[in-house]
This record gives C-alpha cells, sequence and structure tokens, in this order.
C-alpha cells in the first residue's frame, strides 16, 4: 500500500475509522486517534438540524485538537442544503475533511430522500456534489454504497459522477441499501470502482482482521481501507492494522487489563463530554462490544447494562479481573 492523499493531507497507513452514528463520537474518536487511527471520520450530522441551528446539532460539529486531523460527516436531500450545511461546517474550523453521506440506509433517513436513497438518483447525487464543492475549499470526499439493490448497481456511474464534480477521495462500502449490514462486502465490486476512476478509492466492509486487511487491498487494489462494525469495543484495531502494514507482523490481542483500562478510560471521556446522566448510559453498549467474546460475557453484558455510575463500571471490572 503506497498511502493516500486527500487534498493536502497524506496518510501513510490508510486505516480509517468509519462514521457510525451513536459510535463515533468525540469520546471514541479521541481513543482511536491515540491507537493509532490516522483518520476518524465523526458520527453524520442533518443538513437540516444545521440549518435551523439545533442546539443537539451543532454540538456535534465540536471537537478536540487531540483528534485532528478529522473528517465530519453531512448528510442532505438537496444541493441547497447540503452546500450550505458544508460551508458552515467549513466556517467552523474543527475538522479537516468534509464527506457526504449517500451510504445510510436507515429508514428515517432514507425516506427523506438522504443517504442511500441518493443511490436511486443519480442526478441528484451528482448536483448535490458539484455544489458541495463549490461551497468549500476543504478537502471533500463521499461515501457511498453499491447502489439500491441488487437490480440497481449504479455505483460505477455514481463514482464516475463523484471524480468528475471534484471528489477528492471516495468511500465505497461493498453492499447495496436492500443488504443493509447482512451477507457479505462485495469487495470484488469495489475493485470495479477503483479501476474506473482515477481519484482514491477506500474500501470498507468485513475487515476485522489482518488477514482481512491483506485480502480486501489484493482484491480491491483499494488506496485505504474504513473500519466500522470491526471497530466497535475494539480500538485496538488501528493499532494492529497500522503495524501490520508497517511490518507485515501482527500484534496479540489486547488482554482484559488492557480492555480494562480503556473501558475506564473511554467511561471518563463520555462522563465529560456527555455528563454524569448520559455518560455512563451511553458507555452500556461500549463496554459490551469491548468485552464480547469472553468468558463470563452474558454476565458482564448483564451487569454493565445495569450499571449507572462510573463506580458501577469500576466494580464490575474489578470483580471480572
Amino acid at each position: 500500500m503506497k498511502g493516500i492523499d486527500i487534498g493536502a493531507f497524506h496518510f501513510d497507513y490508510p486505516v480509517f475509522l468509519a462514521p457510525m452514528a451513536g459510535v463515533t463520537d468525540t469520546a471514541y474518536r479521541i481513543i482511536a486517534h491515540d491507537m493509532g487511527c490516522p483518520l476518524c471520520y465523526a458520527e453524520m450530522v442533518s443538513s437540516q438540524g444545521i440549518h435551523f441551528r439545533n442546539e443537539k446539532t451543532l454540538k456535534m460539529l465540536n471537537s478536540e485538537p487531540g483528534e485532528r486531523p478529522l473528517a465530519m460527516q453531512i448528510f442532505a436531500a438537496t444541493p441547497e442544503m447540503a452546500a450550505e450545511a458544508a460551508a458552515f461546517v467549513e466556517a467552523q474550523g474543527t475538522c479537516d475533511i468534509l464527506d457526504f453521506n449517500m451510504g445510510c440506509p436507515a429508514p428515517k433517513v432514507v425516506k427523506n430522500g438522504e443517504g442511500s436513497a441518493l443511490m436511486k438518483d443519480p442526478e441528484r447525487a451528482c448536483a448535490i456534489m458539484k455544489a458541495v464543492r463549490a461551497a468549500v475549499k476543504m478537502p471533500f470526499t463521499v461515501k457511498m454504497r453499491l447502489g439500491w439493490d441488487e437490480e440497481n448497481v449504479n455505483v460505477l456511474e455514481i463514482a464516475r459522477m463523484a471524480e468528475e464534480a471534484g471528489v477528492d477521495a471516495i468511500a465505497v462500502h461493498g453492499r447495496t441499501r436492500a443488504q443493509f449490514y447482512a451477507g457479505q462486502a462485495d469487495w470484488e465490486k469495489i475493485a470495479e470502482v477503483k479501476q474506473a476512476v482515477s481519484i482514491p478509492v477506500i474500501a470498507n466492509g468485513d475487515v476485522r482482521t489482518c488477514a482481512d486487511l491483506k485480502k480486501i487491498m489484493e482484491v480491491t487494489g483499494a488506496d485505504g481501507v474504513m473500519i466500522g462494525r470491526g471497530a466497535q469495543g475494539n480500538p485496538w484495531i488501528f493499532k494492529r492494522l497500522t503495524h501490520y502494514l508497517a511490518t507485515g507482523e501482527e500484534l496479540p490481542p489486547p488482554t482484559m487489563q488492557e480492555r480494562a483500562q480503556v473501558i475506564m478510560r473511554h467511561l471518563d471521556l463520555l462522563l465529560k463530554y456527555k455528563g454524569d446522566y448520559i455518560g455512563p448510559r451511553e458507555m452500556r453498549k461500549h463496554a459490551t462490544w469491548y468485552t464480547r467474546g469472553l468468558q463470563h460475557g452474558a454476565l458482564l453484558r448483564d451487569r454493565f447494562n445495569k450499571a449507572t455510575t462510573r463506580g458501577d463500571f469500576e466494580k464490575i471490572l474489578e470483580d471480572h479481573l
């Protein structure tokens, strides 16, 4: 892998954190960044929310110096709304790369003509990409799926439109909207996208191990990889994959002690950014991911899901250790 250039940014070992709603907030991005992730994508932000200056939406645009460079992702249904939101995000100065979402399969997003609904409407998708490109000077990337469903796989057409519109790089999740997250990601299709455009292509879907990384790079020829669900409760994946790219060696998995330390650090960051009530409640799902596959996992999950304070998490981990 030669590394990747996105605008003026160069990444030697491009193993990026995918944007995930309810997961890739500031707390998790700081941890992923410290584990060697060279570029984190923030959870998607509504252009409507930006337009109406929704307080919760605007808060999502905050970032910390320790997580830069950072990509912020917006979603929208119209060129006007997308361009306005993009310009607003750039003016905040809290990120380095702007990403546009054409991959989210969630029904509440799709029914508004946003996210992967745009894969059904290439003309509108193209108009949005051109409008965003005209609205911002910062590097601009787009994340897309293969198409709406098996009968309408049109990622090549939309990838070419992205290149023509001046998009700096595209990330392709190797599934259609109809698949959501089921089945296998189609890496061969991502390879076709790589052949079809000259801008960098980032492959996304089903990378959890060094062997997966090696295979997806061989099959797709992509310039980088984006890790989504494989990073949930597993920020070590960035250390392990970037180390593998640099040396060809595989690092051992984290010990329970290391997991416990990172769980408490993650919780402390959530307490800092989200407060004493929301912080522990959001930590529940992360803690169950961090301990997935461990002995007595079901018991741990049950206890985590009742935890409401920092002390609760500490006690659960002490008992387990």
